[in-house]
C-alpha cells in the first residue's frame, strides 16, 4: 500500500470515527430531553391567551358585527345553553351560550352570561392600522351605534372599548428626539379619530 493511500484510508477512518461520536452525542442529548417534551408541549399550549368576552344576551350578534368589520375573519364553534346549564344559569335552554371567533386571526370567545356584569374602557383592544383609510372604515364602523371619544378611542354599540390608532404611531411617539415625540403627542390630544397626515407633519414640524 503506498503512502497517499495509507494517508486517505486514515483520515477516511478518522471523519467515520468523528461522526461516530457526533451522533452518539446528539442521541444522548435527545434522551435525556425527550421526557420533558410534553410538559413543554403542554406549557406553549397552555400560554396562548383568548380574550373572554361576557354580553348579555348579545355574543352571536357581537361577534358577527365584528366579522364582518375586520378582514380575515370568522365565526368559529357555537355553544348552546343544556337543560343543566339553563337551570343553573337561568338562561333559556337552547339559547346561545357562547361564540367562537377569530379576528384577523386573533381567537376570541364571546358570552351570553346575563346583566350582571358590564364592559368599561378599563379594557380595550387595538388596532394598529397601516393607512388612513383604513382607520377611517375601523373607525365609522366599530363606532356606528356606540360612542367616539378622542385619541382614537371609541366604544361600540355593545359597549366594548376600541383604539384604532396608525401602525407608525409608536415609532413617532417614541423616538430619540424627545421634541419631537412631544409635538406628536401635543397633536394626538387634539384629535377624536387619529390622523396619519398630521401626526407625521407635526413629528417633522411642518
Amino acid at each position: 500500500m503506498t503512502k497517499g493511500r495509507r494517508k486517505t484510508l486514515s483520515g477516511s477512518v478518522l471523519s467515520a470515527l468523528l461522526i461516530t461520536i457526533v451522533l452518539s452525542t446528539l442521541l444522548k442529548c435527545y434522551n435525556k430531553v425527550r421526557r420533558f417534551l410534553p410538559m413543554m408541549y403542554k406549557e406553549a399550549t397552555m400560554k396562548k391567551i383568548t380574550p373572554f368576552l361576557w354580553f348579555d344576551d348579545k355574543a352571536e350578534e357581537a361577534a358577527k358585527f365584528y366579522v364582518s368589520i375586520v378582514k380575515n375573519s370568522k365565526i368559529g364553534s357555537i355553544a348552546r345553553y343544556s337543560e343543566e346549564a339553563a337551570a343553573a344559569s337561568g338562561r333559556p335552554a337552547g339559547s346561545v351560550m357562547t361564540v367562537s371567533f377569530k379576528l384577523n386571526g386573533q381567537d376570541f370567545t364571546a358570552l351570553n352570561g346575563g346583566p350582571q356584569f358590564t364592559f368599561s374602557p378599563a379594557i380595550s383592544f387595538v388596532v394598529n392600522c397601516d393607512t388612513q383609510q383604513e382607520i377611517d372604515r375601523l373607525w365609522e364602523k366599530l363606532s356606528a351605534g356606540g360612542e367616539k371619544g378622542v385619541c382614537g378611542w371609541l366604544t361600540d354599540r355593545y359597549g366594548v372599548s376600541w383604539q384604532i390608532v396608525p401602525a407608525v404611531l409608536g415609532k413617532l411617539m417614541q423616538g430619540k428626539d424627545a421634541e419631537r415625540s412631544k409635538r406628536v403627542m401635543q397633536a394626538l390630544l387634539k384629535m377624536t379619530k387619529l390622523d396619519i397626515k398630521t401626526l407625521k407633519q407635526a413629528y417633522e414640524k411642518r
